[in-house]
């Protein structure tokens, strides 16, 4: 890190949400409540997942690293939100902007990787059901896992450190509730082209490559359906998919508004919007949309409520 970043801008000052002072409170526990239950849904399906042994299957292994990362994703940006909203202190400091916009990219990436990796595991358990346990070995679930940890950690590092070498000058306010990539690169006083080029080409990968794995899957999912088409088959495979589908669907769905909204016209308030529906809407809503389509989740929950009621009487 080069000594006049640290010399010429010390800190940032995080502008947050465009709401009005009276109604900070209200927003404040909006958001608390919504940050609350993301966290508390996610975590209840990491302890679902690992104290259920019927639960110990591929797709939950991937299903409990997911709920992991939306914890960390939303994490990572939230409380510093929540805290600017109670104290109005918005200043963040040049390595906790720096450190913020690393783990958002980091989270960012898992989660579309996963995603990527669930709708393979999809694909295997219907087009192939009788080599499904032979093809997801447990080495494979690891190394699909790791996998998307390691290729999303260096896509991170690639941006934070090419950041890292740009200056700062006199502006110092983000017009936003987080330390966002493309917004540092517009106060930077120097030349990003290189830092632009990086996100156009490494960042557009992180994103079409697992979307193209994701539509690839689904696509022979749907021709394998088609080849049988009997009623049963097609609820077997709505139950199987149901629960992905309506994830990728959420999260592709924000990623894309996140896209259009930065060439409309108040492209910032649009930005901030869609980041809320990235970091906060969609991973409160996961827990909800697992566990309630989802019929091995249901049985785990109420085995589980039915465990604690005996065992406190």
């Amino acid at each position: 890190m080069r000594g006049e970043n640290q010399s010429s801008v010390s800190e940032f000052l995080l502008l947050g949400l465009p709401i009005w002072p009276e109604q900070q409170a209200v927003f404040f526990a909006l958001f608390l409540g919504m940050y609350l239950i993301t966290v508390l849904g996610n975590l209840l399906i990491i302890l679902l997942i690992r104290l259920d042994s019927c639960l110990h299957t591929p797709m939950y292994f991937f299903l409990s690293h997911l709920a992991f990362t939306d914890v960390s994703f939303s994490s990572v940006t939230i409380p510093k939100m929540l805290m600017n909203m109670q104290t109005e202190h918005l200043s963040i400091s040049y390595p906790g902007c720096i450190s913020q916009m690393y783990f958002y990219i980091l989270f960012g990436c898992v989660d579309n990787l996963l995603l990527a990796v669930m709708a393979y595991d999809r694909y295997v358990a219907i087009c192939h059901p009788l080599y499904y346990t032979t093809i997801m070995k447990e080495d494979l679930c690891v190394l699909l896992v790791a996998g998307s940890w390691i290729l999303s950690c260096g896509s991170a590092l690639l941006h934070t450190l090419l950041l890292t070498q740009v200056s700062f000058c006199a502006d110092n306010i983000i017009p936003h509730f987080f330390c966002s990539l493309p917004i540092l690169l517009r106060l930077s006083c120097s030349n990003t082209s290189l830092n632009e080029l990086v996100i156009f080409t490494a960042g557009a990968a992180v994103v079409i490559f697992p979307l193209t794995g994701i539509l690839v899957s689904y696509g022979r999912i749907g021709a394998s359906i088609l080849k049988v088409p009997s009623t049963k088959g097609i609820c077997k495979a709505l139950s199987t998919c149901g629960s992905h589908l309506s994830v990728v669907s959420l999260f592709y769905g924000t990623i894309m508004a996140l896209y259009f909204s930065s060439s409309s016209s108040n492209s910032n308030d649009n930005d901030m919007i869609a980041s809320l529906m990235y970091t906060v809407v969609t991973p409160m809503l996961n827990p909800f949309i697992y566990s309630l389509r989802n019929r091995d989740m249901k049985l785990a929950l109420e085995i589980l409520f039915r465990n604690n009621i005996v065992f406190t009487k």
